[in-house]
């Protein structure tokens, strides 16, 4: 039975999929976040590791250590640079964090937090979401 929810990378070659409704979708403003994403933020969501199959491809991972100290791996496509996914996340074990851009519907997840908005740039405005100066608790 096909997943409720599809992703993959720019060019195809990296595909997966899963089932269950996000919980923590956040906007991040964090460094890290930017430099991953080339932007001013990126939007990811956790997905159970559980419920996360990947379907074809072979991802790269780089293993990173974030500012918190904590370690994780952004896979990426390794034919179009894509960034996918993180997994291996020290500080949520059990989870993959999935970018929001991957998604073959990215409509049908909506933020739900805004995180490390002390970072923010000034031009970017708010949403009328929940605001955190760093990491919520």
């Amino acid at each position: 039975m096909p997943k409720k929810y599809t992703a993959q990378c720019a060019c195809g070659a990296v595909k997966f999929a899963f089932d269950r409704d996000p919980t923590f979708v956040a906007n991040c403003h964090c460094n890290d976040c930017k430099r991953a994403s080339g932007g001013e933020m990126a939007t990811f969501f956790a997905v159970p590791a559980d419920d996360f199959d990947l379907l074809s491809g072979q991802p790269k991972a780089f293993h990173y250590v974030a500012n918190s100290g904590n370690g994780l791996d952004r896979n990426f496509c390794p034919d179009c640079g894509s960034r996918v996914f993180t997994s291996n996340l020290d500080g949520f074990p059990g989870a993959v964090f999935v970018q929001l851009g991957s998604l073959d519907r990215p409509d049908l997840i909506a933020p739900k937090l805004e995180m490390f908005t002390a970072r923010r740039l000034d031009w970017n405005r708010p949403l009328d979401l929940p605001q955190f100066d760093g990491m919520p608790n």
